[in-house]
């Protein structure tokens, strides 16, 4: 198993192990916030402890987050159950915030071991620190 998060996501993409790239954000600044995410497919060992439209809360960082995808590799993506997180409010409902396609936060390849994701699940595992929710995507991937 592979996981990639934030900059190991680019290089997932840039090396070809996982389809798509990450471009700047839209609005070419530097995005550092707690930000909600919805669960889109929990059939893999990364969010399999998550349920399927789950809405967590992790931290973001990035400046080139911006998940791009042609709409034959979209397709591709969403035929294959390969997009995992979406960007969204704390309802839910999908939220643009970096321009992403599809608002699209997470990844995975075809056969699902290679993982990627801008979102930091590892700076959200202490309620003290403001949340634990990323303890569940860690705690699958390492399962």
């Amino acid at each position: 198993l592979v996981i990639g998060i934030c900059n190991g996501f680019q290089i997932l993409t840039e090396t070809g192990l996982l389809p798509g790239a990450l471009k700047r954000n839209d609005n070419l600044h530097f995005i550092s916030k707690y930000h909600h995410l919805k669960v889109v497919n929990n059939d893999n060992k990364f969010l399999e402890l998550l349920n399927k439209n789950d809405v967590v809360n992790i931290p973001v960082a990035h400046h080139d987050g911006n998940y791009f995808i042609d709409d034959a590799g979209l397709e591709d993506l969403i035929a294959n159950n390969q997009v995992l997180l979406q960007y969204c409010d704390k309802n839910g409902v999908n939220q643009v915030l970096n321009g992403s396609v599809e608002q699209i936060a997470g990844v995975c390849n075809k056969n699902k071991n290679v993982f990627g994701l801008m979102p930091h699940p590892e700076r959200a595992i202490e309620t003290l620190l403001g949340c634990d929710d990323g303890v569940k995507m860690l705690e699958g991937f390492l399962k």
